[in-house]
This record gives C-alpha cells, structure tokens and sequence, in this order.
C-alpha cells in the first residue's frame, strides 16, 4: 500500500503511469473498445467506468500543457443518434483537475481515434458501458 493513491489505481497501472514520458499517450477505453487487440500495453479496470478512472489517473498524472487539447473524445459517427452524456462527465473530471477546463479537451473522428490509439504508450480498459466513452490523454510534465 502507498499514501495518496486512489484505491481503483492497480499496481499495473500505476506502473504504467510512472513509465510514461511527457508526450505520451493514454487511452481510457469504453466496454465497446477493442483495447486487446489495439494495445502495445494493457491494462484493465474492470468494474469501473472511465470518468471514474480519469479522476484518479488525473490526481497523479499531468496533462501536457504544450498541446492545445490533451484529452481527445471519440467523436459520435454521422448518422448515429446517440447523444453522448458521458462526454459532459468527463469535461467535468477535466475541469476538476486542469484550469484550462472545456478547452483542454477535442474530439476525434472514429476512425482517426483508433489509428491514435494504436500509437498510444498504453491502453486501459474499462467495463463503462456508456457508448462513446473512450478518451485518449496525453501526459504533461511534473512542475
């Protein structure tokens, strides 16, 4: 056990987290996501959703500050009627943490999103079942 860190954080993630270098990218996949077959790295949370894991990754973990969005959505496909409330949830995790708030989040084409993901130094999977609920975060610098 370690002091101040979130109880939903494993040990592999933590791992994960301190490996990563300013510029690296994380993906926070929704139950949907083909994180095993998409991952250089895995890492699972199952039983939880990604805002929660977003507000304890966000404790530890920088958001880059030299890049005008650091958090990406998967933007919702054209012809899809799904209206995504999880996306609110998590610009309010980011709000919390970054004082950029809104502006420090975009959104990313389908497609586009999983070709990112591909390159990202890791990928973790969660059971949310929210669709579009899958985010990439890149990692800051610690000041």
């Amino acid at each position: 056990m370690l002091k101040g860190i979130p109880d939903i954080i494993s040990p592999e993630l933590l791992k994960i987290l301190d490996e990563m270098g300013h510029g690296d990218d994380l993906v926070i996949g929704d139950s949907n996501f083909p994180a095993a077959s998409n991952a250089a790295r895995l890492a699972r949370a199952d039983g939880h959703g990604v805002p929660e894991m977003l507000d304890a990754i966000l404790s530890l973990f920088p958001l880059d500050t030299f890049v005008a969005e650091p958090v990406s959505l998967m933007q919702v496909v054209k012809g899809d009627s799904t209206l995504p409330f999880i996306h609110d949830k998590i610009k309010a995790v980011v709000r919390k943490h970054d004082p950029r708030g809104d502006a420090a989040v975009g959104s990313v084409e389908r497609f586009a999103f999983y070709e990112k993901a591909r390159q990202a130094y890791a990928i973790l999977a969660t059971t949310e079942p929210a669709a579009y609920g899958c985010i990439i975060i890149k990692k800051g610098v610690i000041h």
